[in-house]
């Protein structure tokens, strides 16, 4: 049986599902999760995408997550995510919710960051490959390359991340 997507209103509020063909296919605002992953020493996890995603296949990411399952809760969303793509079961810490829409993708973003500390392991179905950057490089490479990276992801979390400048950010 195909993957049933949570739909979401403009304000957050799940308001039915679709499956996830259909979702893509007729542009659905749909609830998906971002998780910013930081290691100890500040630095932000970039991966490559695989050609397979069903969007913006091939290109860079700064942030894991995905699409939240019709009946699921974000939080969990955003836990199971950053388990099956990175390998990861630290504690996320929320940030705000925010609406992002194109062409091929209109969501309500839930939003998180995570300190991981050991090895990643990727899952090879959906992350070609993977890197740790200083959050200086990695936000000057976007601004040389930006059609290189997500365009939710750069619309979403650019500019929190270049607000802290360098330091990791402060727990909530």
């Amino acid at each position: 049986m195909e993957e049933q997507a949570a739909l979401f209103d403009e304000r957050g509020r799940e308001i039915g599902q679709a499956p996830r063909s259909r979702v893509r296919a007729e542009n659905l605002r749909h609830g998906a999760t971002g998780i910013l992953v930081f290691n100890p020493e500040g630095e932000v996890f970039v991966h490559q995408r695989t050609m397979t995603k069903d969007v913006y296949p091939g290109l860079l990411d700064f942030a894991a997550g995905g699409v939240i399952q019709a009946g699921e809760d974000p939080d969990a969303s955003a836990r199971r995510e950053a388990q099956e793509e990175l390998g990861i079961d630290s504690d996320l810490v929320p940030l705000d919710q925010s609406n992002y829409a194109d062409a091929h993708t209109r969501y309500r973003a839930f939003r998180y960051w995570t300190i991981a500390c050991g090895e990643l392991s990727l899952q090879a179905d959906e992350v070609a490959s993977g890197r740790w950057m200083e959050q200086s490089e990695l936000l000057a490479d976007i601004e040389r390359n930006r059609g290189s990276y997500m365009p939710d992801t750069v619309e979403l979390f650019f500019h929190w991340l270049k607000g802290l400048s360098g330091k990791l950010p402060p727990a909530k």
